[in-house]
């Protein structure tokens, strides 16, 4: 099993949601938050003062799937948000070693 956790511009989620669900993905969990890459940013004035603005709203969201729907998850992801321009996001890639259903104690796959 794979975890797949990505941070994409916020404007990106809703054609991604209704991507993953057409390929019949379930357990997305979804997150506001803020941050920077390499845009780093931009500069705003507030009564007066500068202030540099260094985090932007993004999304991030996580998923877990067997390792047999990985590339095929990766690609609808990319699809879905790629823009071309500096702030798309990143898709981060971990191993699960074990998943559990809490309600029937499933194991591993099943319980996904």
């Amino acid at each position: 099993m794979k975890k797949i956790e990505a941070i994409l511009r916020p404007e990106q989620l809703e054609p991604l949601k209704e991507a993953l669900l057409a390929a019949k993905v379930n357990g997305i969990t979804i997150n506001q938050v803020f941050g920077c890459g390499n845009q780093y940013g931009w500069t705003e004035y507030h009564r007066g003062s500068e202030v540099i603005m260094n985090t932007l709203p993004k999304v991030e969201f996580k998923i877990v799937v067997a390792d047999d729907r990985l590339e095929e998850i990766v690609d609808i992801i990319i699809n879905n948000s790629q823009t071309g321009e500096v702030g798309d996001g990143k898709i981060f890639i971990s191993e699960i070693t074990d998943c559990i259903r809490i309600r029937t104690k499933e194991r591993g796959d099943a319980a996904i």
